[in-house]
């Protein structure tokens, strides 16, 4: 039995434990609410952000998960040219056009953060136990490799092995945020083994819902995901597998919904390209990739066809606007995208700025006409390197609280 003085030493040091917990609870609870990182959705208001870098940029080599979604124009380039610079007037114009960027969300009382690249370290060859690379890509689109959901920045698993290690110009800059108090998580990394494609004499790039990833792990490219408060919006897609979104399900966890949505893209690659929320019970949608998925919300007209759009019954009411046609020449060089990037790839400064490309006059009238206030920035050199201002950008702060919009 323990005498009086071993139980009050004892509750003494349980007291103590308990208090000591309580402080580390409350600092705890303060780093949360002051937490440099929150960011709920695609349009509160923009208050801190990573703009994305193309230096050091180098053309990935050729490989089946590429032919899923490059333009067949380009193929050669990959298979010849791969570990060497992309064209040097394009990179020499994309630098001075993110820099613009940069300024000019500065201006608009954005704070902008850069990622940091070091020579040399897109065009070195790396091999794992699971595969070889002769070369990386670059650190010019954030919104691929990281998304951030409350005040957590969670990093893609990425299905491109030239993508494997475009996780590391952003590192310094994840581990600042840790230290001020973000979440960080690591999705697991894929091995990248031949197991995850489909052997390229199998692939057929002209199916719809032919995929070439398999289940054999997850893998997901953070712009897959669009964020509308407690529900997310996703796709499967060429870098995007049903594991991957199973992954995020799980590990979000039951105060977010996950929605899959299917727009019967051949090419399926990032979501914010094709379905853009705008703002609450606002939504910007490609015509050229309606999507199916749910009831009718309205109809359109494309390329004189007329067409319906479907959407989940919890978008009744919204209103929904469609992407004007990107002016793009049509010999406009683009590696990795469609042309529908320049006019629908816009980033939100809240409910009513919009950034949009400066030569897209068709797109800079429609935004004036449905309301909004538009902010034209030049980015066509940009443009080819597979993205425009929503994939240059990650959001780390955006003014609001996490909530639902249905």
């Amino acid at each position: 039995k323990k005498t009086v003085r071993e139980e009050r030493k004892m509750m003494s040091s349980l007291f103590k434990v308990t208090s000591t917990s309580r402080t580390l609870q409350g600092s705890s609870s303060k780093r949360l609410l002051s937490c440099v990182v929150n960011s709920h959705n695609e349009f509160d208001p923009l208050e801190e952000v990573i703009v994305g870098r193309v230096e050091g940029s180098t053309i990935p080599e050729w490989h089946v998960s590429g032919k899923a979604v490059w333009p067949n124009k380009w193929w050669d380039m990959y298979k010849t040219q791969a570990g060497q610079p992309f064209p040097k007037y394009l990179m020499e114009n994309a630098i001075k056009e993110l820099d613009n960027f940069a300024k000019i969300l500065e201006a608009e009382g954005v704070k902008v953060r850069r990622p940091e690249v070091t020579v040399g370290d897109f065009s070195q060859p790396y091999n794992t136990p699971d595969f070889k690379a002769s070369n990386g890509l670059y650190a010019a689109m954030p919104r691929d490799i990281l998304i951030v959901v409350g005040n957590e920045i969670i990093e893609a698993p990425m299905a491109w092995r030239s993508r494997f290690f475009e996780y590391r110009p952003f590192r310094k800059l994840i581990k600042e945020y840790f230290h001020q108090g973000a979440k960080w998580t690591a999705a697991p990394k894929p091995l990248m083994s031949d197991e995850l494609y489909v052997p390229e004499d199998k692939f057929k790039t002209d199916t719809a819902g032919a995929f070439v990833t398999t289940e054999f792990e997850p893998v997901f490219d953070a712009a897959e995901f669009t964020r509308i408060g407690k529900d997310i919006f996703v796709q499967r897609s060429q870098v995007t597998n049903d594991f991957g979104i199973e992954w995020m399900r799980r590990h979000l966890g039951d105060k977010y919904t996950i929605h899959v949505l299917d727009f019967q893209d051949k090419n399926a690659m990032h979501i914010d390209g094709t379905f853009i929320p705008l703002g609450p019970g606002k939504l910007l949608v490609n015509p050229k990739r309606p999507c199916i998925t749910g009831e009718k919300q309205t109809s359109f007209t494309f390329e004189g066809v007329s067409k319906d759009y479907k959407l989940p019954a919890m978008f009744k009411g919204w209103d929904i606007f469609v992407a004007k046609t990107p002016m793009l020449d049509s010999s406009h060089p683009l590696f990795f995208t469609s042309p529908w990037t320049a006019s629908c790839n816009i980033i939100m400064l809240d409910h009513k700025r919009v950034v949009v490309e400066a030569h897209e006059t068709d797109t800079i009238k429609a935004f004036h006409d449905w309301g909004f206030t538009t902010i034209p920035v030049p980015f066509r050199h940009f443009l080819p390197f597979g993205g425009s201002f929503h994939c240059a950008t990650c959001d780390i702060r955006r003014k609001g609280e996490l909530q639902s919009y249905f």
